[in-house]
């Protein structure tokens, strides 16, 4: 059973991943032209398409992106739930609740693993070739998060360090989740 949960969670992590960047692709208008964005759009526009049509975006945020990421994780949460049953709960109300905050921070563990993912990709990148297709894109959507971070901690010797302070500070999050 345990391996049936992991395959089951590794598909829908993979799927909400994909939703997420797609998301995170918009707000932080990583262009969808490259490699990378044709991939996402490839394996999300079956969801995300028909969704448009009735949910609009709010805020400069796709909604339509983000709520199959949300239903994936909910129903992750359900279904783990019923296959492994781990509590009882007293009413409906507490069943809903605890159901919905699994489904958020579901969300935000694969923000962050997607977010140390394209750090580690970036890292990879800069040591062995720096002018890939996928360095710009990659660079537009880790920038945000690190360029605060070397504000506080510049280079040292030319040497980079945000984005092992960024892997850390990310890892420790996921700790506390």
């Amino acid at each position: 059973m345990t391996a049936l949960i992991f395959l089951i969670e590794t598909v829908i992590g993979f799927f909400t991943i994909l939703f997420l960047l797609r998301l995170y692709m918009q707000v932080l208008r990583v262009s969808f032209l490259g490699p990378i964005g044709q991939f996402v759009i490839t394996l999300t526009n079956w969801a995300v398409r028909p969704l448009r049509r009735i949910i609009p975006p709010w805020g400069g945020f796709d909604l339509a992106s983000l709520l199959p990421a949300i239903l994936l994780q909910l129903g992750l949460s359900i279904l783990s739930h019923i296959l492994l049953p781990r509590r009882l709960f007293a009413d409906d109300t507490a069943m809903a609740l605890f159901f919905g905050t699994s489904a958020l921070l579901g969300i935000v563990r694969e923000s962050i693993r997607l977010f140390i993912g394209a750090l580690i990709v970036q890292a990879v990148l800069s040591w062995v070739n720096p002018r890939s297709p996928l360095a710009a894109p990659i660079h537009q959507f880790t920038r945000p998060f690190l360029d605060p971070i070397r504000r506080i901690l510049p280079p040292i010797s030319g040497i980079d360090l945000s984005p092992l302070v960024a892997i850390v500070l990310a890892q420790a999050i996921l700790y506390l989740l």
